[in-house]
């Protein structure tokens, strides 16, 4: 593969493309040229060099910028071709200028709030809810990095000169609320606004159009969509990705070439994935908010594959009523997941920050996958236990019709 192929994969579009064909076509845009068909496999960690010169001017352009460098690779610290292929189409879908993707979601956390923290920006404003080991590790100051939690509209108040980052969640995890992004990005003013989006993916939303510098996802959901692979990436303009690249390389939490792989064959049935996902949660939702044994059920506005949904009985015992669903953390798998967040995701979190949150100890959180509806229907329907002798009234689809959090205009 000529250096040209290495790292920067010519774009070879002659017209916009849609998010379908993006998925499918994009990181391979050179693969017809080298007489491939399906993506190679890069899996050294080192590459030989005969022109040491050559090889420590790259080093030190590396260090002034993060910029990929030019020419063959160098070190599997440095980058790796595979990995650069899945963050190329990454980019395109979330429309941004590049990505860099880690070793875990939490591993891309932490490498924002590092770079951030080295221009002396420590503090941070951020929404709850968020993931429940984002807000740990915001919470706990575990990276020299201090929280201040507010809702939207305090946003603006909120900021401090030393305030290097705003991080929001939306829809959040695990109560599925959903927050104005346009408005937060406007009242974050100068400060970089990080929007994870793992719940919507860019399939469903793209928080970059509407003013997120940072975009972040645990790529182990639904990027990888099969449950085998463990990610993160950071979708974002080229000077901060030259950052992250820096703090990567010094930290070592680089992504291995064959998860590099699996995310990048991923994503190209993203968009099937998500709508198919998406349309049976939307019946799952209804039929759960007319079920007399559901009090209360979220789901986005947006849309997506996840519902929230608090039972008026033991929430446990759903857990360990279903047989076709499988009670599991995680989420984004071709197969439905159901797990109680007061107990696993957000156990972390204090148990008051976590309620006054909106994640009540009877709310369980599903992960909707590509089943038939009635199959999966059925084994909820069987693990939720015997209904009411009585009607009761129906539980409440809140989140559908919401109109989104607001943030007052800065003026």
């Amino acid at each position: 593969m000529d250096s040209a192929s290495t790292h920067a994969y010519d774009d070879v579009r002659t017209a916009p493309r849609a998010l379908a064909t993006e998925a499918v076509h994009a990181g391979r845009d050179d693969l017809a040229r080298q007489g491939l068909h399906a993506p190679p496999i890069d899996l050294s960690t080192t590459y030989p060099s005969y022109d040491s010169r050559a090889e420590a001017a790259r080093i030190d352009a590396f260090a002034t910028d993060g910029a990929d460098p030019e020419g063959p690779p160098i070190y599997g610290r440095l980058g790796n071709p595979t990995v650069a292929r899945f963050e190329t189409a990454l980019a395109r879908l979330e429309g941004t200028e590049a990505s860099v993707a880690f070793a875990s979601g939490m591993a891309a956390l932490s490498a924002v709030l590092l770079a951030r923290s080295a221009m002396g920006l420590r503090h941070v404003v951020a929404v709850r809810p968020l993931y429940g080991c984002s807000d740990h590790l915001l919470t706990a100051g575990l990276l020299g990095t201090e929280v201040t939690w507010t809702d939207p509209a305090g946003i603006t108040d909120a900021l401090r000169p030393d305030t290097g980052l705003v991080m929001v969640e939306s829809p959040a995890n695990p109560t599925l609320a959903e927050v104005d992004l346009r408005a937060v990005a406007h009242a974050c003013g100068s400060v970089p606004l990080l929007a994870d989006n793992t719940f919507a993916t860019p399939v469903l939303q793209r928080p970059a159009e509407q003013g997120a510098r940072l975009v972040l996802h645990s790529a182990t959901k639904y990027l990888g969509g099969h449950g085998d692979v463990m990610a993160g990436v950071v979708a974002c303009d080229e000077e901060f990705a030259g950052r992250l690249r820096q703090v990567r390389f010094a930290t070592g939490g680089v992504l291995h070439p064959l998860a590099g792989y699996l995310l990048l064959r991923g994503l190209s049935t993203l968009p099937v994935r998500v709508r198919a996902a998406s349309a049976t949660a939307a019946e799952l939702a209804t039929r759960l908010a007319a079920d007399p044994r559901v009090a209360r059920v979220h789901y986005p506005r947006v849309g997506g594959a996840m519902i929230a949904f608090e039972v008026h009985g033991d929430p446990h015992a759903v857990i360990g009523g279903v047989r076709l669903v499988t009670p599991a953390v995680s989420l984004g798998s071709v197969d439905t997941l159901i797990q109680h967040p007061a107990s696993i995701s957000h156990r972390i979190v204090d148990a008051d920050d976590r309620r006054g949150a909106g994640v009540s100890d009877r709310l369980l959180r599903m992960s909707v996958g590509l089943e038939d509806v009635e199959d999966l229907w059925a084994d909820l329907d069987r693990a939720l236990g015997e209904r009411p002798p009585a009607p009761a009234a129906a539980g409440e689809l809140r989140e559908a019709l919401a109109e989104p959090a607001s943030v007052s205009p800065v003026v």
